[in-house]
């Protein structure tokens, strides 16, 4: 047995070192799901000035970047950072004089940049969007907008139909066209002629029926979003088309100092979003949609999970067939009048506890689903009796009509929802007995691992953030991170892991960890101060 998990929460960064902005975002990893972001930064270093004209990196500018980098190598150091990953995208990629920079950027700082093609610019972006999308948000189209380029990605569920890097940056249009202020109609007109003509020398848009969606990355669609709102899609915010063409106009007879007082955006925001509103716009009407979702996601976030994988696996449990079964499950859950909040704390937990004793169970990730199910779906029978739910559960589950499930896994959630308290499997029991004898010690390690997570929120208080494993030689640590004043039962949690125990044979012992409120985000460990000699350099995401 491994002294030490692989799997153990990851400190991981991410730098996107744009056209118009750098920007950097440092987490944590729990699992190749489970990412949460502890801080970010934004500095308005404009790599692209100068370099659409003239295909060439100015000192200043470069002198800038290097000292942006050094703000991000202090940030990694604070926090500990193992891995990160930092990219450079249209601007450095064109630049003639990139490699000058990059090697500066390494000598001085430390930091390994790397200057990603728009095919990889893109890839990142869909990692991101695929890692927020749900059975109610699929994306049709992707577009992620920036200061130097515009990629478009055309999808049929997840694979890329077509794909296409244009060079419609809002940087590269506003210093070709001169635009950093306010518009004249006739440049209005020009620029928006311009944007036309470069998406009609694409061809058609590809066919988007009905009513899926089109997602538009970067922090200009971000900006003109709470611009021009529009209804919100499964949770995210939408830019609402008909009204941005409305205020377009309002928008771009501003100069920049207009902006920033109208708006409320910075000076380099100010300067670039009356051209990102009219290549928007003109996207829009290109591809006949009336809206574009916008998640608040990009490169950064794809980085963040594609060092999650390569850490801890590929997350396949959270493809989009697995979400349907997790979407289904919160709906019959909602129809049993479960209480939504304690059961998605409990799958959260269980998916946690799940990821990170990978070298412990060994299970298939497919498994993991399986596991989400029933922590969504185990309280169930309370509508039928309370005292006695769990029996009531394992039968409401197992008659259930729930659309993408099939009989064996429906058994196996079913099995789930009977054992997620304290009962133990017994062989008189009739699904139990159903199964093949290696699908009962499958169900009885998944059992084990829910037990431990329905006893993490055994108050319904959610108060647990986060669990943190550590996998010894003879013994199985589980660290609790919660607020001061909340009443964790460690003589419950004692209880509930001894199935665990019969089933890995090993102990386990419970502690809490330190909780610290710090910048207005709680239950994060404080910076660590140690100051890392060496950090593993990665090329690419």
């Amino acid at each position: 047995m491994p002294v030490a998990s692989s799997s153990s929460p990851l400190l991981i960064a991410a730098l996107d070192a744009g056209s118009n902005a750098i920007r950097a975002v440092v987490a944590r990893a729990s699992s190749a799901t489970e990412i949460r972001e502890l801080a970010s930064a934004r500095w308005p270093v404009r790599l692209g000035h100068g370099v659409f004209a003239r295909k060439q990196l100015d000192s200043r500018t470069m002198n800038r970047a290097v000292e942006t980098f050094w703000k991000f190598r202090n940030l990694l150091d604070r926090y500990d950072v193992s891995k990160y990953c930092a990219v450079a995208t249209s601007a450095v990629r064109e630049a003639v004089n990139r490699d000058s920079l990059i090697s500066r950027i390494r000598r001085e700082t430390g930091v390994e940049l790397t200057a990603i093609d728009a095919s990889e610019e893109g890839r990142l972006a869909r990692v991101a969007v695929f890692s927020v999308a749900t059975s109610q948000f699929a994306p049709r189209a992707i577009v992620d907008l920036g200061g130097g380029s515009l990629e478009i990605s055309f999808l049929r569920g997840r694979k890329v139909i077509q794909a296409m890097c244009l060079p419609l940056g809002a940087v590269r249009l506003m210093e070709t066209y001169d635009l950093a202020d306010s518009f004249t109609p006739n440049a209005f007109a020009r620029l928006r002629r311009h944007v036309v003509s470069v998406l009609k020398s694409h061809g058609r848009a590809a066919s988007l029926p009905g009513r899926r969606a089109v997602v538009a990355c970067g922090g200009n669609a971000e900006a003109l979003a709470r611009l021009a709102p529009g209804p919100r899609v499964a949770g995210f915010n939408t830019l609402n088309l008909s009204r941005l063409d409305e205020r377009l106009w309002e928008i771009v007879r501003l100069d920049a100092e207009d902006r920033m007082a109208a708006f409320g955006v910075r000076r380099d925001r100010a300067e670039v979003i009356g051209v990102a509103a009219v290549v928007l716009a003109a996207l829009g009407e290109w591809l006949g949609a009336s809206q574009f979702v916008v998640p608040a996601v990009g490169v950064r976030e794809g980085i963040l999970h594609d060092l999650a994988a390569a850490h801890f696996g590929p997350a396949s449990a959270n493809d989009e067939r697995a979400e349907a079964l997790r979407q289904q499950a919160r709906r019959f859950a909602a129809r049993m009048h479960s209480d939504a909040a304690h059961c998605e704390q409990v799958r959260r937990l269980a998916a946690q506890l799940f990821d990170q004793l990978a070298p412990l169970h060994g299970l298939a990730p497919g498994q993991r689903v399986s596991l989400e199910m029933g922590a969504l779906l185990h309280d169930v029978g309370r509508v039928v009796n309370a005292r006695a739910h769990h029996k009531h559960g394992e039968y409401l589950v197992r008659n259930a009509d729930i659309p993408g499930l099939g009989k064996h896994q429906q058994a196996m959630v079913a099995c789930l929802v009977r054992y997620h308290a304290k009962a133990t499997p017994a062989p008189h029991h009739r699904l139990y007995r159903s199964l093949a004898p290696a699908e009962r010690q499958r169900l009885r390690q998944l059992a084990a691992l829910l037990q431990i997570a329905v006893a993490l929120d055994s108050g319904d208080t959610q108060s647990v953030r986060r669990v943190e494993v550590r996998i010894q030689k003879d013994v199985v640590r589980m660290r609790m991170f919660a607020p001061p004043e909340a009443f964790i039962d460690f003589r419950d949690l004692r209880r509930k892991a001894r199935l665990f125990e019969k089933e890995f044979g090993v102990g386990v012992r419970f502690d809490r960890g330190r909780w610290v409120e710090r910048a207005g985000r709680a239950g994060e460990q404080p910076p660590v101060s140690r100051r890392p000699t060496a950090l593993p350099r990665r090329s690419a995401a």
